[in-house]
Formats: structure tokens, C-alpha cells, sequence
């Protein structure tokens, strides 16, 4: 059964080059999400909504708690995972959209789209068809696919990252303001992904400060309460 379950989980982060100074970032967090749900994260800025996706990713681990990721297969407890299980989760279970694309030099537009893909080992008509599709639905013009999007302009490299994010089906998915640099009608092309893959199946975690968006996407809002973003 495809979840995510979140219990007691804090964060700090420690400044070495300031002395050495702890910085509390998330205590005591705790949530829970289904397959076929949409849950946002809510709170003021600063208040560790992108620290709890990147430990929900792995990226961070939990000073205390558990993170439990179930996908098809098997649960995971990233807090006390092996490195080798987190690599693993996040070729076939864990798909994460960030805000930012990070541009490889000399790589081009396709080949990073497609590159998910040829992970899996996709015969090759699938991977053009499917590559191309999406190229087109997210409205990068033919003329930019041969080139590494390291000079597009912000939004895009945005779309960009989103393809190469969503070019697979993840069973559990992770949206930090996927939506943040698109105009109004890539910002709609988007949410007709999110929720295709909220219908089928995958469990969903995201960050919009669009509210209009937020209110059309989310199954529901957590709030990351004053007691919990220390």
C-alpha cells in the first residue's frame, strides 16, 4: 500500500562555520498521506516546509522519529535506512519536483528528459514518443530540445525539470512549489499532471503559495504549527 507516514520527526542543523551554533528547524513533526492524496504543507516562510520534503527524499536525516516510505514493493524507514535503500527508492518509488533544475553542462534538454527513462531500460520508439509528448504538453518549443537548458530563461528550466521529474510514474511524489516560475497556462498544464498522478495512485506531498491552486489540488492542508517550527 502505497504511504507515507511521518512520526516525531525533528531537525537541527548545526552551523559549523558560525561557531558551531545549533539551528532547531522541525520538532516533533508527524503526518500521515495516502495513496491518491494530495497533502500541502502550510506555514509561514522559514518555517522548514522544504527541510521536511528533503527529509522525506532523504536528502536530510531525522535527528529523532521515523519516516516511513511505502511504495509497491516494501516500507522504508529513511530515518535508519542504508544509502544503498535510499538510491534504490528514489529510482522507483520516490520522485521529487524541485524549484530549481540543476543544469549539467552540454547536456541537452532531451537526453535529461529522457534519461529516467533509459534508466529503466525503455525501448527506444517508447522513449522518443514519450519524451517527445511531453516536451510538447509542457510547451518547449522543438528548437530548444536539442540544447542544454543552462541560458533558457527561469520558467523554461522549470519546465524542464518538471518533465524530467515527471516523465515516469513515482508511486510517492514530492511538489516543493513545482509551479512557482510558470505563467498561468504552464501553471494549468501542471496541475492536470499532479492530478493524473493523484489519479493513479501516487501519494502526494507538496508546497504551493498559490492559493487558488492550493485550494484546487489539496486533499488536504497540514499546518507546521508555531510548537513545531522552532
Amino acid at each position: 500500500m502505497r504511504r507515507i507516514t511521518v512520526s516525531e520527526v525533528s531537525k537541527t542543523f548545526t552551523l559549523h562555520n558560525q561557531g558551531g551554533t545549533v539551528l532547531p528547524v522541525l520538532n516533533r513533526i508527524s503526518l500521515h498521506v495516502d495513496a491518491g492524496e494530495l497533502v500541502v504543507l502550510s506555514g509561514p516562510s522559514g518555517c522548514g516546509k522544504s527541510t521536511l520534503l528533503k527529509m522525506l527524499f532523504g536528502n536530510y536525516l531525522a535527528d529523532q522519529g521515523s519516516i516511513l516510505i511505502a511504495g509497491d514493493e516494501e516500507e522504508v524507514d529513511l530515518v535508519s535506512a542504508h544509502p544503498h535503500q535510499v538510491l534504490e527508492l528514489r529510482r522507483h518509488t520516490l520522485g521529487f519536483v524541485s524549484q530549481f533544475l540543476r543544469v549539467i553542462p552540454r547536456v541537452s534538454t532531451w537526453d535529461l528528459v529522457a534519461e529516467p527513462l533509459e534508466r529503466r531500460q525503455m525501448d527506444r520508439e517508447e522513449i522518443n514518443e514519450r519524451v517527445s509528448r511531453m516536451l510538447r504538453r509542457l510547451n518547449l518549443p522543438e528548437r530548444l530540445w536539442t540544447l542544454a537548458p543552462a541560458t533558457f530563461s527561469g520558467g523554461e528550466q522549470q519546465r524542464v525539470n518538471i518533465a524530467r521529474s515527471m516523465i515516469v510514474h513515482y508511486p510517492i511524489l514530492l511538489l516543493d512549489e513545482p509551479t512557482a516560475s510558470l505563467d498561468a497556462r504552464n501553471r494549468d498544464v501542471v496541475a492536470e499532471m499532479v492530478q493524473e498522478a493523484r489519479a493513479q495512485g501516487s501519494a502526494l506531498v507538496g508546497i504551493f503559495h498559490d492559493d487558488e491552486l492550493r485550494g484546487r489540488l489539496a486533499d488536504r492542508l497540514v499546518m507546521l504549527e508555531a510548537t513545531q517550527c522552532v
